[in-house]
């Protein structure tokens, strides 16, 4: 079989327009760079931006192979087959049968779209013929293909004249039609995949047409003689690397990056990684002690990191970090119940100690998500039941709708709801939270244990609310039950602003609440520089960005290969697992490329990086599930790099992050530090 190249995703926007799908082209044509005897044949007139850029980066001739498409007489929309440059037609057999078109019909339409080949290759070429293709390689381009009705035509009338290679590459079409072309030719390129595929232009942003002017200027503008327009990646990325030992940027570097701003989150590609989790804390630290951290906001349930935040505030009965780190029992534990995780903790109530006795401001940890339904239910009703008995028992009716689940039984609530199983306590969710807004708004005191003590039952109150729609929600739309998940963290977030700076701001002191947070690269990325966004996707990050502007800073990050701590499927055992190679064409590939190792890319400075990383790439994202098997439909998606975050942190190999409870399973997995030597 002739090899072909596939990527698939499902049906979003992922080019800019022709231009950046031209470039996204060329790198995985780049393997053709420098080879004299190749040229390159844009179909017009979509086809020749896309065509122009493919060639200037291999420095490569550029000519156009006009087609033209035989409409059926009455819907000439609709394609029964294609006629190339010297006559050549190709039809679609079945088409031309059901229609029942006869050969008068079918000579007609031909004579016609002859006569316009002809006016069009005048337009574009004038007076000069076509490239002589013979014992050359030819990569055909287009801006897409439906049928592909048009790229046979044109392969039929490239090899009538003997080329020594024929490669179709376009940026989007369906797999039938692509596996298709590769019985046909010698290489096919297909960048993306859309499933199911609805046109061409759904893959792209802007899909102006093209005209025959700009056809015109673009074969008339050079793409050999002078340097490529599109730079070496590989390259680019080396030039603007800044070394980053452990994943710790230095400090002047770092520093410079965080700016004035005062929300900083840090992502991890993995939920699992050790290298990931370390240099986090560290940074954190740095920000803490050098910058004046307020609070640590963790993509973890409220009531659980409140146990933490008791501990580290020296309030609690907690008396160490591992215990403080027991609220974290729901599926995935170890993602903070973990050897990295207990140890920053351990620091941070080091830290607060030594502040308190020297009368400094103290640093919090919190949780920003919303899977606590049951657990916030208890922490409401408990606190009622310290401070107003009345209105305990009114929470304990209202929650009581629920039903006596225990805590991770949000799942089954949700199905009932929404498939009429059960009922739904939406109802009484709201009304028990309009009642705590009210208390606060009546009792509130600035700077008290209380108004501590009050703010946790109300962001409780405010989790029971959004948990409840979406458990509901999660069964049906996925965007919906995301954006609600999202939506609730950046809420939660602000919220936690608004609190630091009325209750804990020592007086005189005016500036805004600094706060880091720790959450997965899907969350503190921004959704609109990825293929969701077009979906209508949101993230925490881009929600911040929308929200703060410049005061906002977002640090992805990324690894190559190694082992993860990861579950094979929801609910599962974590289990120590080797992340395989990133696949070729991800970012990850191209950052490895680039053989520094550890190393911080800023993408907010507009320099050669930048530009590299704001090309569509896919982007690897392994949560706290990993399946190996299907890692390309399971973890990868097309990003903007440069447009998610304002720096990017790659580590080439990374490790296993350790959980506080190593199950037999996970350390039986363990690959010797001497993989794969064996030294």
């Amino acid at each position: 079989m002739n090899p072909i190249k596939l990527r698939e995703d499902s049906a979003r926007r992922i080019f800019r327009d022709r231009r950046e799908a031209g470039q996204a082209m060329a790198e995985l044509l780049g393997h053709y760079r420098g080879h004299e005897e190749v040229i390159v044949l844009g179909l017009p007139r979509g086809g020749i931006p896309v065509a122009w850029e493919v060639a200037a980066a291999l420095g490569a001739p550029l000519d156009a192979l006009v087609v033209r498409k035989l409409g059926v007489p009455d819907n000439p929309e609709f394609a029964f087959g294609a006629l190339a440059t010297g006559g050549r037609i190709v039809l679609a057999d079945d088409v031309v049968r059901a229609l029942r078109l006869t050969s008068d019909q079918i000579r007609a339409v031909a004579e016609d779209e002859a006569a316009e080949l002809a006016r069009r290759e005048a337009a574009y070429r004038g007076s000069r013929g076509p490239l002589d293709v013979a014992g050359r390689t030819v990569i055909l381009v287009d801006d897409g293909l439906a049928t592909g009705s048009s790229m046979f035509a044109a392969i039929e009338a490239i090899r009538a004249q003997e080329p020594l290679r024929i490669v179709v590459a376009v940026p989007a079409a369906p797999e039938s039609t692509c596996r298709e072309l590769a019985a046909m030719v010698d290489e096919v390129v297909c960048a993306t995949i859309p499933s199911p595929f609805r046109a061409v232009g759904a893959s792209y942003w802007d899909f102006t047409q093209v005209t025959d002017e700009q056809v015109h200027t673009l074969l008339n503008t050079p793409t050999t003689g002078s340097p490529s327009s599109a730079p070496d990646p590989v390259q680019a990325i080396r030039a603007c690397a800044i070394h980053a030992p452990d994943g710790i940027p230095p400090l002047e570097h770092f520093d410079d990056l965080i700016g004035t701003a005062s929300i900083v989150l840090i992502g991890e590609s993995t939920h699992g990684t050790h290298e990931f989790y370390s240099a986090r804390a560290e940074m954190t630290k740095w920000l803490i002690e050098h910058r004046g951290f307020d609070a640590v906001a963790i993509e973890g349930d409220w009531p659980d990191a409140a146990r933490v935040n008791r501990y580290v505030h020296a309030r609690g009965s907690d008396t160490t970090a591992e215990e403080a780190l027991r609220g974290f029992e729901r599926f995935p534990a170890w993602m903070w119940r973990n050897t990295v995780v207990r140890d920053f903790v351990d620091w941070l109530r080091d830290h607060n100690d030594e502040q308190v006795r020297n009368d400094e401001r103290t640093t919090g940890f919190y949780g920003l998500d919303l899977y606590s339904l049951h657990r916030s239910m208890n922490e409401v009703v408990r606190y009622l039941e310290r401070t107003d008995r009345a209105a305990a028992q009114r929470a304990k009716t209202r929650y009581g709708c629920f039903g006596e689940a225990d805590s991770g039984d949000g799942q089954a609530y949700g199905y009932g709801a929404a498939f009429g199983a059960g009922k739904t306590c939406e109802d009484q969710a709201v009304t028990q939270l309009v009642e705590m807004q009210r208390k606060s708004l009546a009792e509130f005191s600035t700077g008290t244990d209380a108004a501590e003590e009050l703010f946790d039952a109300l962001r409780n109150a405010w989790s029971v609310r959004d948990a409840e729609l979406y458990y509901r929600t999660m069964f049906g739309d996925h965007t919906a039950s995301w954006n609600l998940r999202d939506g609730h963290m950046a809420d939660t977030l602000d919220a936690l602003r608004e609190h630091l700076s009325r209750g804990q701001r020592p007086t005189g002191v005016t500036r805004a609440p600094r706060i880091v947070v720790w959450a997965h690269n899907s969350h503190v990325g921004d959704a609109r520089a990825t293929e969701f966004g077009a979906e209508g996707q949101i993230t925490l990050g881009q929600l911040m960005r929308q929200r703060h502007g410049a005061h906002c800073r977002a640090i992805g990050s990324s690894t190559y290969y190694g082992s993860v701590t990861a579950a094979q499927e929801w609910g599962g055992t974590a289990v120590h697992e080797t992340v395989r190679p990133a696949l070729p064409s991800s970012m990850e590939t191209l950052l490895h490329d680039a053989g520094i190792g550890e190393f911080l890319v800023r993408l907010d400075t507009g320099d050669a990086a930048a530009d590299t990383l704001g090309q569509p790439r896919l982007q690897r994202a392994i949560g706290v599930v990993y399946r190996p098997g299907t890692e390309r439909q399971s973890h990868y998606f097309h990003t903007r790099a440069a447009d998610q975050f304002d720096a990017l942190i790659h580590i080439d190999r990374t490790t296993a992050l350790q959980p506080l409870e190593p199950t037999s399973i996970w350390s039986a997995q363990r690959t010797p530090e001497t993989y794969p030597t064996g030294l």
